[in-house]
């Protein structure tokens, strides 16, 4: 299997997560494991037809395939692979043709102009500009009720904000059709990576004929979805799985081998382990229960990513979250080493920072952002009684209740397991209430900001330190926690605007505002990087990963017979 190593590996065909992070949050790793398969000899059962079928594993349902809509991993894989917009990303992550020849940009960075290629949709009609047009337009549109529309527009694209606002109408958004195959872009400032962002599903096109067609069922079933990508959505048994199959209609069909990807829902890993042997499945992720035994399997690999797991603190929704000092506790409470090494034992690393490792470098230089800011993450039970008692004095009171919130996996509640006992043993008098939900139960709780602490994920939506650190200005769209700081508004709205175009100043502000997310006020408490086990099948050739977009990209594999 290709993997890129020009930028930290990023995602696993496990398809979990999110918040962004991707999903504005996501949760612990995948499934539990019970009674696994036993041999770790390679087993010759998968694709034994000779075709080019495939078949990998989701932990969860897509709640949704619709662009506008999508806040989750599983979303963004499914409809990344039936849907391409602008660009693509290659196998190092680089942007690659997608319905853009070409794209230039004005001399004072504001005015992107893109020329599509010709290309058509599956049902025969062609991909023209205004499709790119009526997809940010209903993006940023408050009827639409989409999360990610106005966070990722906001503030970029020009009066995203204001439409999203209901300040002035769509039709005011700064994109236009010159014609069919011209597409016009104008931008609030300068963002040295909005050809970037073009890649995140957000920014996906979409038919606006055959939406108005669809009405309410428009990307709720297969039959009610429509591709211009690598593949289409054939077969969709809600809670079971889904099938794509390659997109005769794509513009460059030819490049395309898989004929048919199936994907099961499979939530417990010993579930996976057992049918990846049987040859029924071609992947499968593994968990501590499984590592050791696979580690020397041909099939085995540690997939790497800049993909944070980290504690959601809501100030208002617990008396004690409000508190610095209780926050502080809990975070330094956390032994990240003994977490990443026996309870996850996959690869995945204790997080330093609210940036992860190897993901983005320095302007004009290879060191990495993480190494040139240190660690800003420390495990310590002394300093946790510290501000423990600190907190407890603060708030008058001896004990302390606080939610947790989590996935109701296997993985997950496990590590939801060991959060509660490393907490309530070194902090005295605290009870901590697990409450695990179906992912896509904690996805709208997240976004509802119907929690007290959430254990968390997000993963880069492009390749800028601000794709995590804008998480947290005041009233974000992800800031769901009831975070709020002039000075740390102050930092991102700098990095943005007046060092936008000045890159050294720009990462010095951001590491500023790091700072002040993690050691000051601790916002929120990094856990873990996370890093994937699992197996593939060694005769599936040419899937890859990439910093953003889909987990997985599929467009260039095939099935070596």
């Amino acid at each position: 299997m290709r993997k890129n190593h020009k930028i930290w590996l990023l995602f696993t065909l496990m398809l979990i997560f999110v918040l962004a992070a991707c999903s504005g949050g996501g949760d612990e790793n995948s499934s539990e494991s019970s009674e696994g398969g036993n041999d770790t000899e390679e087993s010759s059962e998968g694709n034994a037809s000779g075709d080019q079928t495939i078949t990998v594993t989701a932990k969860s349902e897509i709640p949704s395939m619709d662009p506008s809509l999508i806040t989750d991993s599983v979303g963004f894989q499914w409809a990344g692979e039936t849907l391409e917009g602008l660009y693509r990303l290659d196998e190092n992550s680089n942007l690659t043709e997608g319905m853009a020849k070409e794209g230039t940009v004005s001399e004072d960075g504001l005015t992107w102009t893109f020329k599509l290629r010709d290309a058509k949709w599956s049902n025969g009609d062609e991909v023209t500009a205004n499709d790119f047009v009526y997809s940010w337009r209903r993006a940023v549109d408050p009827d639409t009720g989409s999360e990610y529309g106005p966070y990722f527009l906001g503030g970029i694209i020009k009066n995203a904000t204001a439409v999203s606002d209901g300040e002035v109408e769509p039709e005011e958004l700064g994109v236009t059709a010159v014609d069919d195959k011209t597409l016009e872009v104008e931008l609030e400032k300068p963002v040295p990576y909005f050809k970037s962002m073009t890649v995140f599903i957000t920014f996906m096109p979409i038919n606006q004929s055959y939406v108005e067609e669809k009405g309410e069922d428009f990307a709720t079933e297969a039959e009610h979805t429509l591709s211009n990508g690598p593949f289409k959505m054939s077969e969709w048994n809600h809670g079971e799985g889904w099938t794509v199959v390659k997109n005769e209609d794509y513009w460059d069909a030819e490049t395309v081998q898989l004929e048919t990807i199936n994907a099961k829902v499979i939530k417990e890993i010993s579930t996976g382990v057992n049918l990846y042997e049987s040859g029924e499945i071609d992947q499968t992720e593994l968990n501590a229960e499984f590592v050791d035994q696979y580690r020397s399997n041909e099939a085995f690999e540690v997939v790497e990513k800049p993909y944070l797991y980290f504690f959601k603190f809501n100030q208002e929704a617990n008396e004690a979250l409000a508190n610095a000092d209780a926050r502080k506790a809990i975070s330094y409470a956390i032994n990240r080493e003994d977490l990443v090494s026996v309870i996850l034992n996959d690869g995945s690393v204790p997080a330093e920072g609210y940036v992860p490792s190897n993901f983005v470098s320095m302007p004009e230089s290879e060191t990495d952002f993480r190494e040139a800011q240190g660690s800003l993450v420390e495990s310590s039970e002394e300093k946790a009684k510290e501000h423990w008692n600190k907190a407890l004095e603060a708030l008058g009171t001896d004990s302390v209740t606080i939610e947790l919130l989590g996935d109701d996996t296997g993985t997950s509640k496990k590590t939801l397991a060991y959060y509660k006992d490393q907490l309530e043993s070194k902090l005295d008098g605290l009870t901590i209430d697990v409450m695990e939900v179906p992912f896509k139960e904690r996805v709208r709780r997240d976004s509802a900001s119907e929690f007290e602490m959430e254990a968390a994920t997000w993963g880069p939506d492009y390749v800028d330190p601000n794709t995590y650190l804008n998480m947290y200005v005041t009233d974000g769209q992800n800031n769901n926690m009831n975070y709020s700081s002039e000075e740390y508004d102050s930092l991102i709205e700098k990095a943005n605007g007046e060092y936008a175009q000045q890159p050294e100043k720009r990462f010095e502000t951001f590491m500023e505002a790091e700072k002040l997310l993690l050691e000051e006020d601790q916002a929120v408490a990094p856990i873990y990087q996370d890093a994937k086990a699992q197996l593939f099948r060694p005769n599936i050739k040419g899937v890859f990963t990439t910093s953003t977009g889909p987990e997985f990209e599929f467009k260039w594999a095939h099935v070596e017979n």
